[in-house]
C-alpha cells in the first residue's frame, strides 16, 4: 500500500524469494551443523591418533568456508534484498519488531565468519587445544544466530500475544519457536552429514574413505528419531486454519508435505542400507544424489511452512498482499484506490475501469499472482465470465481459505473483475462489450 509492486514477470516476487531463500538456508543450516562436525571430527582425529582423518578434516574446513561464507553470505544478502523489494511493509515491521535481535544476530554472525577465517587459516599454527577452542566458538556463534533468526521466522506464522501486547518477548518466544528451533537445530546436524559423505566419499584411501563414509551417515540418524516428535510437537500449536491447510485444506499444500515425509524417509532409509551398510562400496555420485535428496527435502518443507502461512504474510495482522488486517473494514466502505499511494487513479469511472482494474490488481493480487507466469491469473480466470468472476470476489475467503478477502468497495470489485475477464478476451473485443456485462455504476450498491 505504502510502497511501489516490484514486477517480475514469469517468475513472481514469492516465487524470487522462495528460490533465494531455500538455497541459503540449505547452505546457512549446514553452516551450523557442519561447525559441529568440525570440530567432532577434529578431537576424534586426535583421540584415535589417525593422521589421515586429520588431513580429511583440513580439507573439508576449506570446502566448508568456501560452501558456508562464500556462497552463504551471498545468498543471505540476496534474501534482504529480494524480501526488501517484494515484501517492504513486512520487512519493515519485522526490523522494528526485532531492531535488537536482529542487532543480536549480526554481532553473532561476525563471530561467526572471523572464528571460521581463523579456524581454517590455523592449521598447524596453533596448538591443538587452542585451535579446538576457536571451532567451538565457531559452532556456539553460528547455533546462536539459529537461535536468532529463528524466533523472527516464527513470529510470521504464530505471533502469539505480540498482536495485543506488542511485547518483544511475546513476538520472539512465539508458540511455534521452540519446536521449529529442535527441528532446525538436528537438520542442520544430518545436513552437515550429506555434506560430509560427499567430500568423505573423494577420499582416495579405501579403509579411510570406508570410515569416514560410516562416520557421515551416523550424523543423518538422530533427524530420523527426533523431527517425528518435533513435527508433531509443531504442528500442535499452529494456527488451526495454518494446520487444516497442510492437511488437506489446500490440496498442493497436502502434497508437498507428503513429500517432505517422503524425501526425509527416502534419505534415511537409503543411508542405513547403503553407506552406513556397504562404505566401502559407496562412490561419489550417490554422495551427489543425497545431497540433492537433501535439498529436495528442505526445499518442500520450507515451502510448506511459507504456504500454511497463508493469507497472512504475518499472521493475524498483516495479510500476503500487506494489507494490514484491522483496516479491512476501512477499505471495504472506503475502497483501496483512495489510500494506496502507488497507483494511477484514485477512483474508478466508466473511462478509467480497465486502467482501476489493473492497479487494483497490482495492489491486492500481485505480490502471489503473475498475469503470466507462476500461479499465473490469466489463465486461472481462463473461462469464467465476468459475473462469475464477480462472485469469487465476493466469497474469495470462504471459497479459498488461504487467500485474502476482497478489501475495497463494490465498484472497485466489479473493476478488477471486469479486468480480469478481460484479460482472456480478444483484443478486438473492447472492454464493456463482452457480451452480456453490464454497464459499471460509478457509486457502491448495496
Amino acid at each position: 500500500m505504502n510502497f511501489p509492486i516490484w514486477d517480475i514477470p514469469l517468475l513472481g516476487g514469492g516465487l524470487l524469494i522462495g528460490i533465494v531463500s531455500i538455497l541459503h538456508v540449505f547452505v546457512a543450516h549446514f553452516a551450523i551443523g557442519g561447525g559441529l562436525f568440525l570440530v567432532l571430527t577434529e578431537q576424534k582425529a586426535y583421540r584415535e591418533n589417525d593422521m589421515r582423518v586429520l588431513e580429511y578434516v583440513k580439507r573439508h574446513s576449506q570446502f566448508f568456508l568456501l560452501v558456508t561464507v562464500v556462497f552463504g553470505a551471498i545468498s543471505g544478502v540476496g534474501i534482504w534484498f529480494t524480501i526488501g523489494l517484494v515484501a517492504p511493509a513486512a520487512t519493515s515491521t519485522l526490523i522494528h519488531a526485532f531492531v535488537f535481535a536482529w542487532a543480536i544476530e549480526w554481532v553473532f554472525f561476525l563471530l561467526e565468519v572471523a572464528s571460521a577465517f581463523i579456524y581454517y587459516y590455523t592449521w598447524g599454527k596453533l596448538d591443538r587445544k587452542t585451535h579446538l577452542v576457536v571451532g567451538w566458538i565457531y559452532f556456539v556463534a553460528a547455533w546462536m544466530s539459529l537461535f536468532m533468526i529463528n524466533g523472527i521466522l516464527c513470529f510470521m506464522l504464530t505471533p502469539g500475544a505480540w498482536i495485543e501486547t506488542r511485547s518483544f518477548a511475546d513476538a520472539f518466544f512465539n508458540p511455534t519457536f521452540w519446536p521449529s528451533l529442535v527441528m532446525r537445530s538436528v537438520v542442520a546436524f544430518a545436513l552437515a552429514g550429506l555434506y560430509a559423505l560427499l567430500t568423505a566419499s573423494m577420499v582416495k584411501a579405501d579403509d579411510v574413505r570406508a570410515k569416514l563414509v560410516k562416520y557421515s551417515t551416523l550424523w543423518l540418524f538422530p533427524a530420523f528419531i527426533v523431527l517425528p516428535v518435533a513435527g508433531i510437537w509443531y504442528n500442535v500449536v499452529l494456527p488451526p486454519l495454518a494446520r487444516e491447510i497442510s492437511m488437506g485444506g489446500a490440496p498442493a499444500v497436502t502434497l508437498f508435505a507428503g513429500l517432505t515425509i517422503f524425501f526425509s524417509v527416502l534419505i534415511f532409509v537409503f543411508a542405513y542400507f547403503y553407506p552406513y551398510r556397504h562404505p566401502d562400496k559407496f562412490p561419489a555420485p550417490a554422495a551427489v544424489m543425497f545431497l540433492l535428496l537433501g535439498l529436495m527435502a528442505t526445499a518442500v518443507t520450507e515451502w510448506v511452512r511459507e504456504a500454511v502461512r497463508k493469507p497472512y504474510i504475518i499472521y493475524d495482522y498483516m495479510y500476503s498482499n500487506s494489507v494490514l488486517v484491522d483496516r479491512k473494514n476501512e477499505y471495504s466502505q472506503d475502497g483501496i484506490l483512495k489510500s494506496a499511494k502507488w497507483v494511477t487513479v484514485n477512483s474508478v469511472t466508466e473511462e478509467n475501469v480497465r486502467e482501476a482494474g489493473e492497479n487494483i490488481f497490482r495492489v491486492q493480487c500481485q505480490s502471489c499472482h503473475t498475469i503470466r507466469g507462476y500461479n499465473g491469473i490469466k489463465l486461472l480466470v481462463k473461462g469464467w465470465d465476468e459475473q462469475f468472476i464477480d462472485h469469487q470476489l465476493q466469497h474469495l475467503d470462504e471459497l479459498k481459505g488461504f487467500m485474502p478477502p476482497f478489501m475495497g468497495n463494490e465498484v472497485e470489485r466489479r473493476a478488477l473483475a471486469r479486468w480480469l475477464t478481460a484479460l482472456n478476451l480478444s483484443e478486438a473485443a473492447p472492454i464493456g462489450q463482452e457480451g452480456n456485462a453490464e454497464k459499471l455504476s460509478t457509486s457502491p450498491q448495496e
